[in-house]
């Protein structure tokens, strides 16, 4: 949609168009901007959705939900976020998004701050400064 092609190749560097992209050097919550997106099983609260979303939009500056979860995390990739949660994704959501994050200096754990697979059912991305504060909200609803 807005012709931008995000790509990485493991040790060298994550690009947008070609041209390398950073993670915000962001260190405050407070003034993060932040993405997430709902289960298609919203309606259920599947781990307290909406518990975590209302504590982590009262931390933040600003939180937005686009819609895609793969455009989302390269945005963090990008510096646009400066982190992005969400549930019960699928590898075809995650899997590019995990490299090219990585690769642009991210983080990318579960809710409780281990390492994850392109099968693990809860994300967190983030520019690597926000990491800890964002664990406490998740972990805690």
């Amino acid at each position: 949609m807005n012709d931008i092609v995000y790509s990485a190749e493991m040790g060298s560097g994550a690009f947008a168009n070609g041209k390398q992209i950073r993670v915000s050097s962001n260190d405050k919550l407070g003034r993060s901007l932040l993405a997430t997106g709902f289960a298609y099983n919203v309606k259920e609260n599947p781990q307290n959705s909406f518990e975590k979303f209302t504590a982590v939009t009262k931390s933040a500056r600003a939180v937005r939900r686009l819609g895609s979860a793969a455009l989302d995390i390269c945005h963090v990739a990008k510096g646009i976020y400066d982190g992005f949660w969400e549930i019960n994704l699928r590898p075809w959501d995650v899997c590019a998004g995990m490299i090219i994050s990585k690769e642009a200096g991210g983080t990318v754990t579960d809710f409780s701050g281990k390492e994850i697979d392109i099968y693990s059912k809860q994300i967190l991305v983030t520019n690597g400064k926000v990491t800890e504060r964002l664990l406490k909200l998740l972990s805690n609803n």
